[in-house]
């Protein structure tokens, strides 16, 4: 098991950075945590240290969100708390993104963990006290 520990906010980018070189061309990476663990402000820093210069928001009513990193290549950041079930994740065409070969960036995984490919990467964020994270996955 791999295990970052982000130390304070100031410290999301440094770990987002170890984050990317650990993922070994991953492209489909399920965050979990709970409410407030640190999933979204995650992923900002790890759209920022891919040079991506949108506006990074949790895409909690549109469900996905489309990034561009600094390459030109598209990043999709997905938020499927409000999604009822896999079907419906479905419908908005979640194969064909986790197809791509883009990145793909899951927030609220859990109701689609059926349908996930085998090689997702989950990714745990839990909370060690009320400024610092830890960050693993295999």
């Amino acid at each position: 098991m791999i295990r970052i520990t982000v130390n304070s906010l100031d410290d999301t980018d440094r770990a987002a950075a170890e984050f990317l070189d650990k993922l070994q061309g991953r492209s489909i990476v399920a965050f979990h945590g709970e409410m407030g663990a640190g999933k979204t402000t995650f992923t900002k820093a790890i759209c920022k240290h891919l040079g991506v210069r949108d506006m990074v928001n949790s895409p909690t009513f549109a469900i996905v969100n489309e990034y561009e990193d600094g390459r030109g290549e598209k990043i999709y950041h997905f938020d499927f708390y409000r999604v009822k079930s896999a079907a419906e994740a479905i419908d908005i065409g979640l194969y064909d993104y986790l197809s791509s070969g883009c990145l793909c960036l899951m927030e609220w995984p859990e109701i689609i963990e059926d349908v996930l490919p085998e090689e997702t990467l989950h990714v745990y964020i839990s909370e060690d006290s009320d400024s610092k994270r830890i960050i693993s996955f295999d």
